[in-house]
């Protein structure tokens, strides 16, 4: 795993930390010392998440958040509950993600775009400023680390009026590719915007983890054989939220723990446009 120095005495939100990459990645950050929240779906596999961790960890800071992506109403739920525990944010970890699914969120927009972008947009804007405000100046700037994909590469771009139709295509995996690269150009938007919060965006590898839950279980076990485990897969995560040595970058994307150049499509200007379209459809940013 990945230098922990960073986590020490610093405070953490995980979307998805109850399972696959999320959970060790939370369970990493809480073992380095970090208090740690982990936002998801499922009230029971959160509680029981949050019991693995603290005894996985021995830490007594590990709370649980309801946060459904697929809805923007708990999104803001999500936001106002951490808000009112009235504590820093040092690092917000958007890592929940659906893949291979098909239909829409609560509000119409494809599932993939809007659970694995337009959500984590939101809360992202919805936390903005308690995240610049808990900063402390140059090389301890809060941190954002959206979790991408190399899938991202296959998008071609973002068809506006695409995402806000119910999954076309059978398998969703050119809609997840989309979102994909919406995650890529997010964080190089929220970089160029935001000059006092660091942004950060990844690929973990391709991991075993409870994103492949759709496929059908003999294809599952076979296709999962090569893949890395979830705590390898949280390596990368776990380096953009912490480590001292990518405290002054923002914007880039990563693989194994370090820059690399991500598609050539993730331009300046479709970022801008997405970034303008998304702050439209959830009336923020």
């Amino acid at each position: 795993m990945s230098d922990l120095s960073g986590a020490g005495d610093r405070t953490f939100l995980v979307t998805g930390g109850n399972t696959g990459i999320g959970r060790a990645t939370a369970t990493a950050l809480a073992a380095g010392g970090g208090r740690v929240y982990i936002a998801c779906r499922s009230p029971g596999a959160g509680a029981a998440a949050v019991d693995a961790i603290t005894s996985a960890t021995g830490s007594q800071t590990v709370w649980l958040l309801p946060l459904d992506l697929a809805s923007l109403a708990s999104v803001h739920d999500c936001a106002a509950a951490f808000l009112a525990r009235d504590e820093p944010l040092h690092v917000l970890v958007n890592n929940a993600g659906v893949g291979g699914q098909r239909g829409k969120t609560a509000e119409g927009f494809e599932v993939h775009f809007g659970v694995n972008h337009l959500g984590h947009f939101a809360l992202t804007m919805l936390l903005l400023d308690r995240l610049k405000a808990s900063g402390s100046g140059a090389g301890q700037r809060a941190r954002v680390v959206t979790v991408s994909s190399d899938a991202h590469f296959s998008a071609p771009g973002v068809d506006f009026d695409a995402v806000r139709r119910s999954t076309p295509s059978f398998t969703g995996q050119r809609e997840y590719a989309v979102s994909k690269l919406c995650n890529v150009l997010f964080t190089q938007e929220l970089a160029r915007r935001v000059a006092d919060v660091q942004a950060y965006t990844l690929h973990p590898g391709v991991v075993a983890s409870d994103i492949w839950r759709r496929v059908p279980a003999p294809a599952r076990a076979v296709i999962k054989r090569r893949m890395l485990t979830v705590e390898q897969g949280a390596v990368t995560s776990v380096h953009c939220a912490t480590s001292p040595a990518v405290a002054s970058e923002t914007g880039l994307f990563y693989d194994k723990c370090a820059a690399r150049a991500p598609s050539q499509v993730a331009t300046a200007e479709l970022g801008e446009l997405l970034w303008k379209h998304s702050a439209g459809w959830t009336g923020l940013g």
